[in-house]
């Protein structure tokens, strides 16, 4: 049997976008296949562009060795600093569907000192993941067990970077905070957006700064520019310091439908360490006045401290339909004071017009303030249409339930038990429980004024849940946007009342379907509702989604160009409040339903169609040259074609190019 060599497509090059594979049994000297996947997601740094995706198998992870960032005065186990482009041209590190990747960094080196401090040894900041770049979307992982000897360690650190997206991400048992947000003098940096994310059971124990004085659940800081950093559908508890932490950040901060429980604890909630703070969400900034940050519809309930507190902040922050209950100090503190640099002058200042706090629709239960209304003498802003306003007192018959297993386990493990902090829903949103939901007859109920959220009765309802009405958490996003200015926060405020975003599938094509190569998918669309738009990631080359008036088509053919396999995609609509995602899978093959896609062509010799195959790639492959051949399951068969009479379709990889052939 001779052998004919037909040219069949590139499957990849420059044009394409790539995908690539990390495993517990890889290696970072394979390709980076399915069947020959990478060890280390920095293997996978140093080799993907941007909108390239990276399947992170299910499985832990050990990360011991560490790179030095000398700017940053810090080493890292993994370090993402390549970049996407765009909003809609990221690099995508994903957890393999119905598969967890867990990174635990409790064999981490800890870096060696460089500098000291106050005479202690300053051993190096040692973080588990730094991500240093651009439009970076991370989905699906969990982060645990980062070190520390004297400096307190994050899980996941972001600096000098611009629209990073983490979803669903979850931070725990570090020896500092779970994430941390640090963008000092970036300028332009800043937008990131985490979405269903979750920090807990962080403690810093004896750090260099006090015992549990750094491990915030999320902290954003020192940023003075750029685009605004928001949190939507987060959760952190059992954080030995704070849930949100803002402290010297001088730019607007949104969270919303966010909650804070049991922070100023550790050890599952059984120990309070000397030095923690303690607060849920903790909304301060930097001294300037101007970080008018956004907290609404969100919940608090046993911290040790206050569940929102302004942190003697310069600037009055907007904080709407939230409810705060049974925290160990108060429900709100609004404390300001005024600075001489970084050092407090004086406490309790007030701030008037619109520097002042806007507090409306808030639940206090009990209502126990400080420095709101009339406090110590003093008259201070008081909002509206707030508990405390209202001369509501909340008791426990406004509400469907105010059980939970937070309010009554400490010891054990949060994230297993059945409750408003157990295990998320399918699509990453928050478990549906009657917790401090309104009940019919609550004096809550049309309590409220409009400021701008969705609501079902005659008004709006105080705390984070409307009566009769879902309590929606954003499920997965493809899109972020991110304001710029300060004044685009405070539009939001008054946006319509819109219901959430719907996409509603039509169409005889399914959303999960084979296509052989070479041929048309059975289209199908999506109608979108209470939204803009819709984007679309992951589908196979020549495989797109295209928006008319308010249908989002999918179609086309796929391209010889693509590698044989499944593609799961993810349709996501944009402008919605919030947004909502569809997700399907498509197959590639050679063989639908017995069906081959394959087109054979005859040549006259073996180097005639070796040319023809170079041609189409971005330059000749040099077959002098050393080659790898694989079986198009992904699996290395040798460095040679084989001629031995076993005929079929293989893989052949040059440097960057890889081509597939067919051995007749």
């Amino acid at each position: 049997m001779g052998v004919k060599w037909i040219a069949l497509g590139l499957l990849a090059s420059s044009a394409f976008a790539s995908t690539y594979y990390v495993s517990t049994t890889g290696n970072d000297n394979n390709a980076g296949s399915f069947a020959s996947p990478f060890a280390t997601l920095n293997k996978a740094n140093a080799v993907v562009s941007a909108g390239d995706t990276v399947w992170i198998r299910g499985g832990t992870y050990y990360p011991t060795d560490t790179t030095y960032l000398k700017s940053d005065g810090m080493s890292a186990g993994i370090v993402l600093s390549a970049s996407g482009t765009s909003d809609d041209n990221r690099i995508h590190y994903l957890a393999y569907p119905n598969e967890q990747p867990v990174f635990d960094f409790s064999k981490l080196k800890i870096g060696v000192a460089y500098s000291t401090s106050n005479g202690v040894d300053s051993v190096m900041y040692t973080n588990g993941i730094v991500i240093r770049g651009s439009y970076i979307h991370l989905k699906g992982l969990e982060i645990c067990n980062v070190p520390m000897v004297h400096n307190s360690n994050v899980g996941v650190y972001i600096t000098r970077s611009k629209h990073i997206f983490l979803e669903q991400i979850n931070s725990h048992h570090n020896k500092g905070a779970g994430f941390f947000v640090n963008e000092k003098n970036t300028g332009s940096g800043g937008g990131h957006y985490f979405l269903n994310c979750d920090s807990h059971d962080n403690y810093d124990p004896n750090g260099r700064q006090g015992d549990g004085e750094n491990a915030d659940g999320f902290g954003v800081h020192y940023q003075t520019s750029g685009d605004t950093t928001k949190f939507y559908g987060c959760r952190a508890w059992w954080n030995s310091d704070d849930g949100w932490d803002f402290i010297f950040q001088g730019f607007p901060v949104v969270v919303e439908n966010s909650y804070a429980m049991g922070n100023g604890y550790a050890s599952y909630g059984t120990v309070h360490p000397s030095n923690a703070n303690g607060n849920g969400f903790k909304a301060g900034s930097d001294t300037s006045g101007t970080a008018h940050h956004v907290i609404r519809q969100c919940v608090a309930w046993k911290n040790y401290s206050s569940g929102f507190y302004a942190n003697h902040s310069t600037a009055g922050n907007k904080w709407y339909n939230n409810t705060s209950y049974n925290n160990l100090g108060t429900q709100y503190n609004m404390l300001a004071s005024t600075f001489s640099g970084t050092t407090v002058l004086t406490n309790g200042e007030v701030l008037t017009g619109d520097n002042a706090h806007d507090m409306k629709n808030n639940i206090a239960y009990p209502n126990k303030t400080a420095y709101i209304g009339t406090y110590n003498g003093t008259t201070y802003a008081a909002g509206s249409n707030n508990t405390w306003n209202l001369n509501i007192t909340p008791s426990e018959s406004d509400f469907i339930s105010v059980s939970d297993p937070s309010m009554t386990t400490t010891g054990e493990d949060l994230s297993t038990l059945a409750g408003i902090l157990g295990p998320r829903q399918a699509d990453g949103s928050i478990p549906d429980v009657d917790f401090l939901k309104l009940k019919s007859g609550s004096q809550m109920i049309d309590k409220g004024t409009n400021v701008g959220l969705s609501y079902a009765g005659s008004a709006p309802d105080l705390g984070a849940y409307e009566y009769g009405m879902s309590s929606v958490i954003a499920s997965s996003s493809s899109s972020v946007v991110a304001s710029s200015s300060s004044s685009a926060i405070a539009s939001e405020t008054t946006q319509s009342s819109a219901s959430a975003a719907t996409l509603t599938k039509h169409g005889a094509g399914s959303s999960s379907q084979c296509v052989n190569l070479g041929t048309s998918i059975e289209s199908f669309y999506y109608t979108i509702a209470n939204a803009t738009g819709a984007t679309v990631i992951g589908l196979p080359d020549g495989i797109s989604g295209t928006l008319s008036g308010m249908d989002f088509t999918i179609a086309g053919t796929a391209l010889a160009s693509n590698a044989v396999g499944n593609y799961a995609y993810t349709v996501s609509t944009t402008g919605g409040s919030p947004n909502v995602s569809k997700s399907g899978t498509i197959t590639v093959s050679e063989n639908c339903n017995g069906t081959s896609s394959s087109t054979t062509q005859s040549s006259a010799s073996a180097d005639d169609d070796r040319t023809a195959i170079a041609e189409f790639s971005a330059q000749k492959m040099n077959w002098n040259a050393p080659i790898q051949v694989f079986d198009m399951q992904g699996r290395l068969i040798g460095s040679a074609l084989p001629r031995d009479g076993r005929s079929g379709v293989y893989l052949v990889r040059q440097g960057s190019h890889l081509i597939r052939v067919r051995v007749k």
